[in-house]
């Protein structure tokens, strides 16, 4: 696998070629993206001041953190695992971020795992799901695969054995580095990623022969590349590199309302996971020592015992109406940031 710098140095040649012919056009046709970058700038920086670095990730093993979970059996244990090309493992991470134990998936294969969530078995147990469902080239896997094993009561490394389930979207192969488990249904999905970004519900119990079908519910953000159920199941969050949407929930499981959520800036930001109180995000990025921040939500998309979130107004909010954050910022300016991230992320990753 190349290092993060060589993949930041692929990025930053891909985003010279689609910025440059931006930079030509007069100032007035400039002016509208320019603004929209430097609002974005300003709640991402407004985001670092209220976040906090819970730790960071000092094992020398994890250089490319790219899913998070916390633990049901052991409190103040968060999980996370490595990118595409590493072994079928799990790390434990204790308070300091200091590997406690690692979890192999005995049985797995690690082509390109992207994801994680905790969510049960069929006993009713605590499992950890781990999503291989990456697809750097856009549709040549025909099917992606979610492993799962019951969390271990003891916290030591282990060798466990891991269930696989086998997945296909009903629309044709795509690429995705989001799953979610609805801890209150059990029920899986997983967004896609790209800018044709759509949230995807698996059936309601999963075989282990043959395929699971996805089926499309709703839109997800564009370039998404991690998300999380809230702990009481009422809302969810999706990530990209640069923001965040919270989800209400309606009756039939589909996303309602958002709200948008800035985030501190990130080497590669490709994790979230709400912390146990559901009032905060935990957001973590690929790179090596990388920080996980503990960012807190804002008041209109915090738990209540009465409502699910409280976005207003016809299905959004005023993050959609000037206060946008970073990710959802229209205008050539971002829009060519995110083709670059992903145009030279996916060509390193077809050269590894």
């Amino acid at each position: 696998m190349p290092s993060p710098a060589a993949r930041t140095g692929a990025t930053l040649a891909a985003l010279t070629l689609v910025i440059s012919p931006a930079l030509a056009v007069p100032a007035t046709a400039s002016a509208r993206p320019a603004a929209a970058a430097e609002s974005a700038a300003a709640e991402a920086a407004a985001a670092a001041r209220d976040a906090k670095i819970l730790f960071r990730i000092g094992d020398s093993r994890i250089t490319e953190s790219s899913g998070l979970a916390l633990s049901v059996k052991h409190p103040g244990i968060t999980y996370t695992h490595n990118d595409s090309g590493g072994v079928a493992q799990v790390f434990a991470l204790g308070p300091d971020g200091s590997t406690k134990a690692v979890y192999t998936f005995g049985g797995a294969g690690a082509r390109d795992w992207e994801a994680m969530a905790m969510g049960r078995d069929d006993k009713g147990r605590p499992a950890i799901y781990a999503a291989d469902i990456g697809d750097n080239l856009g549709g040549a896997w025909p099917y992606v695969t979610v492993y799962r094993i019951p969390e271990p009561s003891q916290l030591r490394s282990q060798t466990i054995h891991a269930t696989a389930f086998r997945f296909k979207y009903e629309d044709g192969p795509r690429n995705a580095e989001t799953l979610m488990i609805n801890p209150k249904t059990g029920r899986l999905y997983i967004a896609s990623k790209l800018f044709s970004g759509a949230l995807y519900e698996a059936p309601a119990k999963l075989r282990t022969g043959g395929y699971n079908k996805l089926h499309k519910i709703g839109d997800a953000p564009a370039i998404a590349t991690d998300g999380a159920f809230a702990p009481d199941g009422r809302s969810f969050v999706i990530r990209t590199y640069f923001g965040a949407r919270i989800y209400s929930v309606k009756d039939d499981g589909r996303p309602g309302k958002s709200h948008g959520v800035s985030l501190p800036a990130q080497e590669q930001g490709e994790s979230v996971t709400y912390t146990a109180d559901g009032r905060s995000l935990l957001v973590g990025s690929e790179g090596e020592n990388q920080p996980v921040y503990q960012v807190p939500l804002p008041a209109e998309v915090l738990p209540s015992p009465t409502a699910t979130t409280r976005a207003a107004g016809n299905g959004k909010d005023d993050a959609d109406k000037g206060k946008k954050d970073s990710k959802m910022a229209s205008g050539g300016l971002i829009l060519a940031v995110a083709i670059a991230a992903v145009v030279g992320y996916g060509v390193v990753r077809r050269r590894s």
